[in-house]
């Protein structure tokens, strides 16, 4: 049999350093990339010396004001038509050669139709955040499905655009990703799966390096959009709550700074995730707020500069 066809798409804005060592990385796997197939928002901000860099990169280029994260991921993977659809974000590096190879192992199931990769700290990542990336992405691999709900929550729907793959056949049965989201267009599709009684495969052997050094109030305009993602799509995240999820990320964090001997730490926890909760709690509730106030909370102001800004 045939292995499946597999390409690769990436929403660029900007890249910096880590693209090339992305591109250059994908050039080494085992298990081969047919297509890499970028959209790149400003051609401004592009380097067309990263297209000698491999020889299957093909470049679209779109304007700001046209950049969705559903939107535009959809569109790029209409170009597509390989198998598997494989996303990452331009500052995702794969840790070894077997990246590609890991991801679409589960595939071989024939329930599972999505596949994610485990997030690894850089180098430069401050402590908390470190244990965050691997609380978020352990150790260990798993299958989720409808009948995990009852225990995993919320995370049932978890998978990540940062490194994942979809069979197209069932991304396609499915509409796809979302054309107009403010954020989340991965666990928005990922919840159809689920919903659908597909699985989804979180592969901790598929390893990406890519974190964040957020400072308190970035967190809190991220978890702002991201509650806004929830609270336009009741369909797929009413009744399920996130916030129990994030107390135990909480307490797990709290026991493992004070083991580590930097008791400290404790405070900047408490401030940070105090910052995600706050942002949190006011975007499941944006409805209710001043467009003033919409505005200087959100990460994404383009988004509502955009006609139905506003899902009602």
């Amino acid at each position: 049999m045939n292995r499946p066809t597999v390409d690769l798409i990436i929403p660029t804005y900007k890249p910096g350093k880590e693209f090339p060592a992305l591109l250059k990385k994908i050039a080494a796997q085992t298990y081969p990339v047919r297509r890499i197939i970028v959209r790149n928002t400003e051609e401004a901000y592009w380097d067309s010396r990263w297209e000698q860099l491999v020889p299957n990169l093909e470049v679209h280029h779109i304007r700001m004001e046209d950049f969705d994260h559903g939107g535009t991921r959809a569109e790029a993977a209409a170009c597509s038509d390989a198998d598997l659809l494989f996303f990452m974000t331009q500052d995702a590096v794969p840790a070894d050669n077997n990246l590609v190879h890991n991801l679409v192992k589960p595939f071989a199931m024939q329930s599972v139709k999505a596949s994610y990769a485990r997030q690894l700290a850089r180098p430069d990542c401050r402590f908390l955040e470190a244990y965050t990336r691997s609380f978020n992405y352990p150790e260990k691999s798993c299958l989720k499905d409808l009948g995990d709900l009852p225990e995993l929550g919320i995370k049932t729907f978890f998978c990540s655009n940062v490194c994942a793959v979809y069979e197209r056949t069932a991304y396609e049965e499915l509409g796809g990703f979302i054309r107009r989201t403010i954020f989340n267009e991965d666990m928005i599709f990922a919840g159809q799966l689920i919903q659908e009684g597909y699985t989804i495969a979180y592969c901790a052997d598929a390893r990406v390096y890519h974190s964040h050094n957020y400072t308190g109030r970035e967190q809190l305009r991220r978890n702002f959009d991201l509650a806004v993602s929830q609270a336009d799509h009741p369909e797929i995240f009413g009744g399920i709550s996130s916030e129990g999820e994030g107390i135990r990320m909480v307490i797990s964090a709290a026991k493992h700074v004070c083991a580590a001997g930097k008791p400290w730490l404790v405070a900047e926890l408490v401030y940070q995730s105090g910052c995600k909760y706050i942002g949190y709690f006011l975007g499941k509730r944006y409805r209710h707020l001043p467009e003033s106030a919409v505005r200087r909370l959100t990460m994404s102001p383009l988004y509502w500069e955009k006609p139905k800004n506003r899902n009602s």
